[in-house]
Formats: structure tokens, C-alpha cells, sequence
């Protein structure tokens, strides 16, 4: 430690660390992944807005006792112009709004596509999507955010990666265990989430993910295997082979790659 802070005080204790080894080494990823994450961060920051603006037109229509309801697909702004386009003051609060959504609709569409391309492309990604309930989306945000699962010695690595692990505070005879730490990467925690709840409610076709999910469901109630089920989703992914290709199409060496646990 230096008494007085300076530049030339500073470089001597970096130098000094570097000599001695007192750091640990920190993986940087690639460019491609950098480049898919972003991608990915825009099609989620669109899809939010998206939703903003449906909820502010529903909210300025309630306001008059105008309920929309339940609209899928294209019948949310159908169902919004007809409720309001009888009232010249309120249709011209929300036709604005109308066309921002579909205008943002239309980029989530292009996104999508660009989402898919890369997701043909990449034997890797397809490979993830092989188990039930993962889409393109969540698989290539598996493979932005870890880049090269050969740095992790144990699949459960990975879960602490993504924060889906639980805490643990120990001292004498105090020992006990938390919720899930909630660190890392927020998107592939929620798009895992998402997989699982798939998993759980809308996939039919019977696997070993769901039948163990099942059975935890029947000890521990459904909240258990919604938390159980993105670390293990991982672990699948962790253990999709031996040779990792990344985002370029190269190839990366993960000889000592841990297997499905």
C-alpha cells in the first residue's frame, strides 16, 4: 500500500500485483458475442416498449369504461380503434400510439428474423433448442452470455454464473440456506424462466427434464421446479458436446467440457 496516491504510485503497486499473482483471471469475450448479446438487448428493449404503449392505450380507454380485453396477435389495435374512433378526442390520444406500436411491432419482426438467421447458421444453437421449451431466443442468449463453456469445471458452475443458484451463510452454529442469488445475467435467467415455465405448462411430449420436474412439483409444490428447472436446462446445454463452436462458426477445444449432471 502507498502512503500518497499518484500515477507513478499507482503503476508500481499494479506492477507489484502482476509480480506476486494476486488477481485472478477474468475470461473476455469474443466480438461475435458481443455483437449477438446486443442484438438480442434490442429485440428485448422493443418488445418492453411494445408492451408500454398497449398498457397506456388500455389505460386511457379504461378511463372511460372501454375494456379491451383479452387481443391476440393484430386484434389488439383493431379492437382499440373501434372502441375509440367514436370519440374524436380520445381516437386522437390513441392513434398516435396505434401507429408507434405497429411501427415498433414491425422492427421486433426484423429483429426476429436476423434472431433466426444466426440461429440456422450456428449447429451449436440448434443443438440447445433440441430440449423442450427452448426457442432460438433463449439459446442464443445462452451462447452470447457463457461464449465458452470450457471455463467452467462443473455444469453447476454455470447455474452460479446465472445467479440460479441458492445462498448460503454459515458461521459457528448459524448455517442456512437462501433464496437464489439473482447474480449475473439478468436476460438468460428471465428467458430460463421462460423455458421452464413452457416446459412445465405447454409442452406435451414427455422428457426426462419434465418427468423430473413432475416429481419435484409433487414433493415440494410448483414453485420448486420453476426455480430447479433453468439450472438444469443449463446443464443440458453445458453438456450439448464435445467440440464448441462459437458465434463465427469456429470451433473451440472443451476436451475437458463437464457432461450433463
Amino acid at each position: 500500500m502507498q502512503i500518497n496516491k499518484s500515477d507513478r504510485n499507482d503503476a508500481a503497486g499494479i506492477a507489484r500485483i502482476m509480480q506476486c499473482g494476486w488477481y485472478k483471471e477474468v475470461c473476455v469475450k469474443d466480438l461475435d458475442s458481443h455483437a449477438t448479446k446486443a442484438l438480442l438487448v434490442s429485440r428485448a428493449l422493443l418488445v418492453k416498449i411494445k408492451r408500454d404503449i398497449e398498457n397506456q392505450i388500455r389505460g386511457l380507454l379504461k378511463n372511460l369504461g372501454l375494456v379491451i380485453g383479452r387481443a391476440k396477435m393484430n386484434m389488439f389495435a383493431v379492437r382499440a380503434a373501434q372502441l375509440a374512433e367514436d370519440r374524436s378526442e380520445l381516437f386522437a390520444a390513441v392513434d398516435p400510439l396505434l401507429k408507434a406500436r405497429e411501427a415498433v411491432e414491425q422492427q421486433i419482426v426484423d429483429l426476429g428474423r436476423k434472431v433466426l438467421r444466426l440461429a440456422r447458421n450456428n449447429a451449436q444453437v440448434r443443438r440447445f433448442m433440441s430440449a423442450p421449451g427452448i426457442g432460438p431466443v433463449t439459446a442464443l442468449c445462452y451462447l452470447a452470455t457463457v461464449d465458452d463453456p470450457a471455463r467452467f469445471k462443473r455444469s453447476r458452475s454455470v447455474g452460479a454464473y446465472a445467479g440460479l443458484t441458492t445462498r448460503r451463510y454459515a458461521s459457528g452454529e448459524i448455517d442456512w440456506t437462501g433464496r437464489i442469488s439473482k447474480c449475473g445475467d439478468k436476460m438468460l435467467r428471465s428467458y430460463l424462466y421462460e423455458a421452464a415455465n413452457v416446459l412445465l405448462t405447454r409442452v406435451a411430449k414427455w422428457s426426462a427434464l419434465k418427468g423430473g420436474a413432475f416429481g419435484l412439483r409433487n414433493e415440494a409444490g410448483y414453485a420448486k421446479p420453476r426455480l430447479q428447472l433453468p439450472e438444469n436446462l443449463l446443464s443440458f446445454c453445458i453438456g450439448c458436446g464435445s467440440m464448441v463452436p462459437n458465434l463465427n462458426g469456429h470451433q473451440k477445444d472443451a476436451a475437458d467440457q463437464p457432461h450433463k449432471g
